[in-house]
């Protein structure tokens, strides 16, 4: 087990020196916070698969601090990528291009002819690539299969002991991952959803942009992560709750957890311990939804969770994607 230093903004130089050492270290977005390693180096990303426990054949998403870093590993940025880039970045949003040959381990690319480019909206990842002089792999700092860290101290939590540093940036703004755009298609297709929609991504392509909906067979390796395995869950069984007047058909006892908006929770009948208030609207859950899982995972007495779902059309797709897998899908009343 390894010492695991935690950072303030004015110990980035201590945190570029670990990465360039071959360290692991974990970094701050606006999104949720990622597991760093010099994407060049093979043996600093398996280490990083190795940390998190997470399958050798989920691709890894590069981490750059501009367009001009990416074009060193991408085989062409083209013309609608610009536009993308041009718009969102520094933000929300990974592109799936693809990979020039020669230029990144299959580590990080899981063997396939593409890759995920990445550049995050957050001053000190920013500071520390382009002091590095080098793009990391960036997936999230957390156990595999776990929910997504939104804290230093959820970093700190899942990796204490098997990675080198955390920078500590406070918590995240946005609070789920990236959304993420393949154009190595004919037609963009949004792989995974995320802050940005794809209406929003449609309306700045001025070309129609398609939704994945399909899923990864045993045998396939995803061109992007959270395509393939189960991701997000507690160890306790989350059911979603589609229509907030349905919480009054549960019957809840001690070992019950709730997180739902503050109106709904005012409903419910629980100790405050056993409810966690996902905000005012679904931009606040979208926020707090890791972080309510998180909270109901380290309560030892809580043995079923119940977690507020939402139907508002592109503006829900990232907050239902992330909750229908850490619920495996399942539904109250489904």
């Amino acid at each position: 087990m390894i010492e695991t230093k935690i950072f303030k903004k004015d110990q980035l130089d201590d945190a570029v020196e670990l990465l360039a050492k071959g360290e692991l270290v974990a970094f701050p977005t606006e999104t949720v916070y990622g597991l760093g390693a010099i994407a060049t180096k093979e043996d600093s990303v398996r280490g990083v698969y190795a940390a998190k426990g997470r399958p050798s054949d989920n691709p890894l998403i590069v981490t750059v601090s501009d367009e001009k870093m990416m074009e060193r590993y991408a085989k062409e940025v083209p013309e609608r990528a610009k536009k993308l880039i041009k718009h969102f970045w520094p933000g929300p949003l990974t592109i799936l291009l693809f990979v020039k040959p020669n230029t990144l381990p299959d580590a990080v690319t899981g063997g396939l002819k593409t890759v995920a480019f990445r550049c995050p909206d957050d001053s000190l990842t920013h500071d520390l690539i382009a002091k590095l002089g080098y793009p990391i792999v960036g997936p999230s700092a957390n156990t595999s299969t776990k929910p997504s860290p939104t804290t230093a101290e959820h970093v700190y939590h899942d990796l204490k002991g098997k990675i080198a540093g955390i920078i500590d940036g406070g918590p995240t703004r946005v609070g789920l991952e990236s959304t993420i755009i393949d154009l190595s298609v004919e037609t963009p297709i949004v792989l995974r959803p995320g802050e940005i929609t794809p209406e929003e991504l449609s309306e700045v392509l001025g070309e129609k942009v398609l939704i994945n909906t399909g899923k990864v067979s045993d045998k396939d390796v995803p061109k992007a992560p959270g395509m393939k395995y189960r991701h997000y869950a507690p160890s306790e069984p989350v059911i979603v709750v589609d229509d907030p007047a349905d919480f009054s058909k549960i019957n809840f006892n001690e070992k019950t957890g709730v997180a739902a908006l503050e109106s709904v929770l005012a409903n419910i009948d629980l100790p405050d311990e056993n409810k966690f208030n996902l905000g005012n609207d679904l931009v606040d859950a979208d926020h707090n939804l890791f972080g309510s899982l998180r909270y109901f995972d380290d309560k030892d007495n809580v043995e079923t969770i119940y977690v507020q779902g939402f139907d508002e059309g592109e503006e829900s797709l990232a907050y239902m994607n992330r909750l229908n897998k850490a619920a495996g899908g399942h539904h109250l009343n489904k």
